[in-house]
């Protein structure tokens, strides 16, 4: 067997370990370091600063989870804004919501866009769909300059590190709630509650404070810390358990199902005392 064994240290005590058959691109780019790597297990993987952000074998499961939760608990999404997620995942699952008008994608680093082009194209390949708007700029920003525009935002961002850690202040959960229409809805992706517990427990108490329903929940991720992953929901109206029957509607998913939907905000009890 050929190739070389690749760690991510997860915790510094605790690690990852995979074999890489070969990088296929390897960069510092102005934000951070991007390397592109075929690995024997998990396919093509993009892995920024060293910590593994996506690969073509499970990628579908935290793509679906982000959007599908937000987008059926919505009535009617039509605009819908993904921060981060230059992988072009997200993108790609909110596009199957056929009363989505348009969805605007702001990534920091561009080159996360390019070589998931090149790379991941199963990923990224709707980046090109003509509902989609792209654009290289800082999604702090972005957010902070919005009001009243969207109906579900999506925070597809790295850990708290580097560009990303603005984007798990109270600030900018502020900015988002001005930017969502008032029947809007935002998720963000927050972590493990193995290894970022306190994490958890600061995104929860400080969404809670600004959105009147907001909830937790998990999917199981592989790839990522612990492999129990969590997502943070905040909605002006909307209750995610409480979904008109009629809403659903078939979509083509791996993961993601109307019952899991439901199921996957059921907490185990050391999660559920984060939100507490």
């Amino acid at each position: 067997m050929g190739g070389f064994w690749f760690t991510e240290k997860q915790t510094d005590d605790f690690g990852i370990t995979m074999r890489v058959n070969k990088t296929l691109h390897s960069e510092k780019t102005d934000f951070q370091q991007l390397d592109m790597v075929e690995t024997a297990e998990w396919g093509n993987m993009l892995l920024l600063d060293g910590m593994v952000m996506t690969n073509t074998k499970d990628e579908w499961v935290y793509h679906e989870m982000v959007a599908h939760v937000p987008l059926f608990t919505h009535p009617n999404p039509e605009h819908v804004l993904v921060v981060g997620g230059g992988d072009g995942g997200v993108i790609r699952e909110v596009l199957k919501h056929p009363s989505v008008k348009k969805a605007t994608l702001v990534e920091i680093d561009g080159k996360v866009i390019e070589y998931s082009k090149q790379y991941l194209p199963e990923i990224a390949g709707a980046l090109d769909d003509a509902r989609v708007d792209v654009q290289v700029d800082d999604g702090f920003m972005h957010i902070a300059q919005s009001e009243n525009a969207y109906d579900v935002i999506m925070v597809d961002s790295t850990e708290p590190v580097g560009p990303a850690v603005n984007l798990f202040t109270k600030g900018f959960y502020s900015g988002i709630a001005k930017a969502l229409k008032e029947e809007g809805i935002f998720v963000a992706q927050t972590d493990n509650p193995w290894f970022k517990a306190d994490l958890i427990q600061q995104v929860y108490s400080d969404v809670r404070e600004i959105f009147p329903i907001t909830k937790l929940y998990t999917a199981n991720i592989p790839t990522y810390p612990s492999g129990l992953w969590t997502f943070t929901i905040g909605s002006k109206k909307h209750d995610p358990l409480q979904i008109a029957e009629e809403r659903f509607h078939d979509i083509d998913t791996k993961y993601y199902t109307k019952e899991l939907h439901t199921a996957s905000f059921a907490l185990p009890k050391f999660v559920k005392d984060l939100t507490e």
